[in-house]
Parts: structure tokens; sequence; C-alpha cells
């Protein structure tokens, strides 16, 4: 059964929910893990794109967008706003408000939660949606580190 973690932050903005993605992903691919952001649109995915490469001045995140035609099968890091998650089935960050119909296909599924009305709107539906089917849920709380 897929693990679940919601990710809490006291963070108020998109912005920085991307930029804590960043991070998460960055620790995912260095323990070996392959993972796919799921994000709602292009314009979005090509913001994260450029993210991964200038978070942080010493990190390296080899990542694709999964539509670029150019795109390696076996990049590590993949970032899509579609509804096919392509070969990936490892870890999951989803910053989509949508809970996209694949994710029991993952082993683990990551939830970045910001303090911005939309986002705790969808993140609660999401998780209400995944209790009630009984998906073990981590909640991390990062308001209180």
């Amino acid at each position: 059964m897929t693990q679940v973690d919601f990710y809490i932050l006291a963070a108020q903005t998109r912005a920085e929910q991307l930029l804590f993605a960043c991070r998460v992903v960055e620790k995912a691919f260095s323990r070996g893990n392959r993972v796919l952001i799921q994000v709602d649109d292009e314009s979005t995915a090509r913001q994260l794109d450029e993210q991964l490469w200038q978070f942080r001045d010493d990190a390296f995140v080899p990542h694709t967008l999964l539509t670029a035609s150019d795109a390696p099968a076996d990049c590590p890091v993949s970032i899509s706003w579609h509804n096919d998650p392509g070969h990936h089935h490892d870890v999951m960050v989803n910053l989509s408000s949508q809970l996209p119909a694949f994710f029991s296909r993952f082993q683990r599924f990551i939830a970045v939660v910001v303090q911005e009305d939309q986002v705790l709107d969808y993140t609660r539906s999401h998780y209400k949606f995944l209790k009630d089917r009984g998906y073990p849920i981590n909640n991390i709380d990062m308001r209180l580190r």
C-alpha cells in the first residue's frame, strides 16, 4: 500500500511550496528514488523546472519535463501535468490541486501543504479521501521545527 506523507509548512505562498518541494525531491533523489512531481499545468511545470536548477548552488537534481521530446526515459526526476505518470512508480510529490487517479501505483505519495486557502482546501480533500480508504498517513508538521 502507498505510504502517504503530508508535509505541513508554516509558509503561506506557492513559491515557498515549490521551494520546499525542491528540497524534498533532492533528498528523495539522493536516496536513489525515482520521483514524479505532479503539477496542475505546463506553466507551473516550467517554473519548477527552472527552480530545480537554481534552488541551491550546490544541488544537482537531474530532471526533465515528462513530455519533453528529448527527455531520457531513465531520467530519475520528472515533472508532469498530465494523466500519465510515465515510467515512474517510486515517489510522487503532488503539487496538483487534483489527486491523480494513478497515485496508488507509487510506493510513496508526498503532499506539500502551505497555509494558503486554496491549497488547504484541496489538501484537506485529498487527506480525507486517502484516510477514508485506509492509507497509512504521516503528518510531518514543519511548523514545529
